[in-house]
């Protein structure tokens, strides 16, 4: 496999820039940070013009990019727009992202990303699920109408998604599910994230025993820290529930929330369940 080393940029190392240093790839892998002038015998030496060279996002939720919108097309084309389009926002992993869908749009999305990954399609890490088992008291821009509680076959759609793909993120409201539902759904493998609630604190203690580990967008879609009852707010962030990446660790993880327009030059439209959403574009930035 060929070996590469990245000089000639100053380097992020995740904590600190580093100069005179050189990266050491294989494959698709970083296998070493070395002194700039340090001989490896029969690597590829890439001489880099200065700027600064870093490790790339992860981001966990990405509802569209490049013009498109995951939810209007679950499937390759849309997925391949959506990684490129990110990748040159620097977020060189992601989770497309799909809100309270169809089942037969979340099984076509489930599809889709399983399909991306076995044909290696660059930047796509998992699939994140937001909905449809959330309050629809903080629906937000989510169709109300497709908003459900939890039942047994959707566990079991959920359950062989976590098994089948590298990284599955279910965000639900606690007070939509049960506790033996969730702790299914990690034992399957994946992550469960709390969103789009009115729960109490008593329900969120609850879901984080039974294995909630992550909070989405905190304080967004969700009843406000109060005094006698704190709530998903405080019940979620005073109990270690954080962003996760793709590796079940700590990692720079963003929540982009990103709608079609993300990396879009020009104007973008798109519709979100009937919704007109018009945006204009710069440098990719909205």
């Amino acid at each position: 496999m060929t070996i590469q080393v990245l000089t000639g940029a100053r380097i992020f190392d995740g904590a600190v820039l580093q100069d005179g240093k050189a990266v050491v790839v294989e494959g698709a892998r970083i296998i070493a940070l070395v002194d700039a002038g340090a001989l490896l015998v029969g690597a590829q030496v890439v001489r880099l013009n200065g700027g600064i060279l870093a490790p790339g996002l992860v981001d966990v939720q990405v509802n569209g990019g490049g013009g498109l919108l995951f939810n209007d097309s679950p499937d390759m084309d849309t997925l391949r727009c959506m990684a490129s389009a990110h990748a040159r926002l620097g977020a060189t992993t992601i989770l497309p992202t799909l809100i309270t869908d169809t089942p037969d749009r979340v099984a076509a999305a489930v599809g889709a990303v399983r399909a991306a990954l076995d044909q290696g399609v660059p930047g796509i890490g998992g699939l994140h699920l937001e909905g449809p088992h959330l309050a629809r008291s903080r629906k937000g821009a989510h169709d109300g109408d497709l908003i459900r509680p939890m039942a047994a076959e959707d566990l079991a759609v959920l359950q062989d998604a976590a098994r089948d793909l590298p990284t599955l993120v279910v965000t639900l409201a606690p007070e939509s599910v049960t506790p033996d539902q969730i702790a299914a759904l990690v034992s399957a493998g994946a992550v469960v994230s709390l969103g789009h609630s009115d729960c109490s604190h008593a329900q969120v203690t609850a879901a984080v025993a039974a294995g909630a580990s992550m909070v989405t967008h905190l304080f967004n879609a969700m009843s406000p820290l109060g005094s006698r009852e704190p709530g998903l707010v405080g019940g979620g962030a005073g109990r270690g529930c954080a962003a996760r990446g793709a590796d079940r660790g700590p990692s720079p993880c963003a929540w982009a929330d990103a709608l079609a327009g993300a990396a879009c030059q020009g104007r973008s439209r798109s519709d979100l369940f009937g919704q007109r959403c018009d945006g204009l574009c710069r440098g990719g930035v909205a």
